[in-house]
């Protein structure tokens, strides 16, 4: 069973075409489909009421916002899967993509798998330029301390075998969007096989509700550091 887990923060304009991407995508096996609600306050919890009706997916409420990372850990606990993938609630990555990102898992060639926006030859992504150098300047001191050669340390998609993600999850403290970094550096320190894909990626603006600013490279900045050498 594939278990994909959805991190929400008020997104009413997008979850529920997400939802019909994340049931449309084949992936050939059965899927989980995990919500955490990080205490949105736009709707998305209304939408997310009417939903349980329906029966189909597993929603958690968490009671105050914690961040990216308290989300992502606590749909990390509940999951069944023999894969786990990350899916933001965005419509930035495609979920008919997952079959191509858990392949490797499938075949045993790797223990985990990064999705990179930046190995495709297209210019399909759209990704804004303070983002794309921020990006390739923390993937590049990631690299520095694990000695990976990845292109995409901050995609939101990462698949683990259950195998691997249970090594790591108990070490895994950040709440908020250090949880990238620090899901790198663990990956390291465990010596599990990490490799990536190509994926799509299809950037939204601030006005569209992107949540990442600029400034959040700096607690990644640390987050780097700290996991690496101090945690």
């Amino acid at each position: 069973m594939l278990s994909i887990i959805i991190p929400v923060y008020n997104e009413k304009p997008t979850l529920e075409k997400l939802l019909e991407a994340v049931e449309a995508s084949a992936v050939g096996m059965p899927k989980e489909i995990i919500i955490v609600d990080d205490f949105s306050t736009d709707g998305t919890r209304e939408i997310l009421k009417k939903l349980e009706e329906k029966k189909k997916y597993t929603i958690i409420y968490h009671d105050r916002n914690q961040g990216k990372g308290a989300a992502l850990r606590t749909g990390f606990k509940a999951a069944r899967g023999t894969i786990i993938i990350t899916q933001d609630a965005d419509l930035e990555y495609d979920p008919g993509e997952y079959k191509i990102i858990i392949e490797p898992l499938l075949k045993n060639e790797a223990d985990v798998v990064y999705g990179s926006r930046f190995t495709k030859n297209d210019t399909s992504s759209g990704i804004m330029g303070s983002h794309y150098l921020g990006n390739k300047f923390l993937t590049r001191v990631s690299n520095m301390f694990t000695r990976f050669t990845l292109t995409d340390m901050e995609t939101g998609y990462k698949a683990f075998s259950r195998a691997s993600l249970e090594k790591i999850l108990p070490h895994i403290t950040s709440d908020r969007f250090g949880i990238e970094p620090e899901l790198t550096a663990r990956i390291a320190k465990n010596k599990l096989r990490l490799i990536e894909v190509p994926i799509s990626y299809f950037a939204r603006t601030k006005a569209e509700g992107k949540k990442i600013r600029w400034r959040d490279g700096f607690p990644a900045l640390w987050a780097i550091v700290k996991f690496n050498l101090f945690n």
